[in-house]
């Protein structure tokens, strides 16, 4: 019966963990006004986070507009529709490959600094040494890059899309020769506000709790060791992407059957 105990000892785990999980997600959620009151900590995390990930996201942006500008082209030029390429660029980006790209970017960046500092602060017992003198470790330094990170995430997102888009107009109008009017005019057309842009919004807000809970949770449970916070970054990086792909599924189900 070894093996049945082994079961049942890593089942319990996994569940005391889900525990510890959800309520340290309704603390960060309970002390949004809190951080609202100091703002300038969110602040300096947005800056952070968001700051120094933009030229990932800019570049990435620009290189799968230039991707999808191409493929669109030869793709839709077989049924005579290449003045639609701008509505396909526009529909993939805003719609799946925007929301979706940027958060896996952003927890390979942002989310492996996140668990990374996090977990040498525990190894270092700042965090305990901030117990010690009565301040809470979620309250000053998890709350604040949570809420950054879920600020964060839209703006990214947009970023990426904006620029994808741009990378699709050069590809489509300045390289091959698609009408420009055709271009821009079939994409306004064709992009609903609900449908697209508020679906892609509301998908990047979600993938922007999950990764920053994902990579926060990492760090604040990692063993404060340098193998423990390495294990921790590298989990950051396998969760959070799982997680996004599985919300993206079915946020994109729940989306198109209403």
């Amino acid at each position: 019966m070894t093996w049945l105990a082994a079961i049942g000892f890593w089942t319990r785990q996994q569940l005391a963990a889900l525990g510890r999980g959800a309520r340290l997600l309704l603390q960060m959620l309970a002390l949004l006004p809190a951080c609202l009151a100091r703002f300038r900590l969110v602040g300096e995390q947005i800056h952070f986070l968001g700051n120094y990930s933009l030229a990932i996201i800019g570049v990435s942006g620009l290189f799968v507009g230039f991707v999808l500008g191409l493929q669109g082209y030869y793709t839709l030029q077989r049924y005579g529709s290449a003045e639609a390429l701008g509505l396909l660029v526009a529909l993939s980006l805003l719609r799946e490959l925007g929301p979706v790209v940027t958060a896996l970017l952003f927890a390979g960046r942002a989310g492996t600094a996140l668990t990374a500092e996090i977990g040498l602060m525990k190894a270092g017992e700042q965090l305990t040494a901030m117990e010690m003198m009565a301040v809470s470790p979620v309250r000053r330094i998890l709350a604040p890059r949570f809420w950054a990170g879920v600020v964060a995430m839209p703006l990214l997102a947009a970023v990426f899309s904006a620029v994808g888009v741009i990378g699709g107009w050069v590809v489509g109008v300045l390289l091959i020769g698609v009408d420009g009017g055709a271009f821009w005019g079939q994409m306004q057309d064709g992009v609903d506000w609900w449908y697209d842009l508020a679906n892609g919004v509301i998908k990047s807000i979600v993938f922007g709790v999950a990764v920053t809970f994902v990579a926060l949770y990492q760090g604040y449970s990692a063993k404060p060791t340098p193998e423990g916070v390495s294990r921790a970054t590298t989990r950051t990086v396998v969760v959070a992407s799982l997680a996004v792909l599985g919300l993206d599924f079915l946020l994109t189900a729940s989306m198109f059957s209403i």
